[in-house]
């Protein structure tokens, strides 16, 4: 714990293949929010660090993404085996996961609607509730599996919007 996450990421690792560029990092697995490149370059492996940008420790499973990663098909990705993974008893996780992939799937596909940048946020919330990693949160399932979901497609949404902005006609769009 404490190690810099780019000391990591290109010391430890040994760097990113083809010498790419960094994008983004789960620093604690697919659960945890995502950072972005610049964040993850200046960023210790430790709770107070990863808190201040909006993420966590978790399992510190580290997920790394470079240049070519498309963020809208990857948030897609992650909600897909979220809402295959879910156990289906809560219903603002069976529900909210089913639309997460919905929405993204329609936004990918080329079929966005000027309020889905907006809605993700809605639905996240109403999935996971208070997302406030320096507060703690609270769900609004019976177990963490909501939030597990919800913090890192909101994540997704907010430190990579203009690409989720990209997926919408010019007239449809609203930031």
């Amino acid at each position: 714990m404490g190690i810099p996450l780019k000391d990591l990421i290109y010391e430890k690792a040994g760097g990113i293949p083809g010498g790419k560029q960094l994008k983004a990092v789960f620093p604690g697995g697919s659960s945890s929010g995502i950072l972005t490149g610049d964040e993850a370059l200046d960023v210790k492996m430790d709770f107070e660090d990863l808190v201040e940008k909006k993420s966590m420790l978790g399992s510190a499973g580290v997920i790394v993404m470079d240049e070519t990663v498309n963020m809208v098909q990857a948030c897609l990705n992650i909600a897909r085996f979220y809402a295959h993974e879910s156990c289906g008893q809560c219903t603002p996780c069976r529900e909210g996961t089913a639309w997460l992939v919905k929405m993204l799937t329609r936004l990918v596909n080329g079929g966005g609607k000027p309020n889905d940048i907006d809605m993700f946020f809605e639905i996240t919330d109403n999935i996971g509730g208070l997302i406030d990693f320096s507060k703690g949160s609270y769900g609004k399932t019976i177990c963490p599996f909501g939030e597990a979901v919800a913090w890192p497609v909101r994540s997704f949404v907010e430190k990579f919007k203009a690409e989720f902005l990209e997926y919408l006609p010019e007239e449809k769009a609203v930031a």
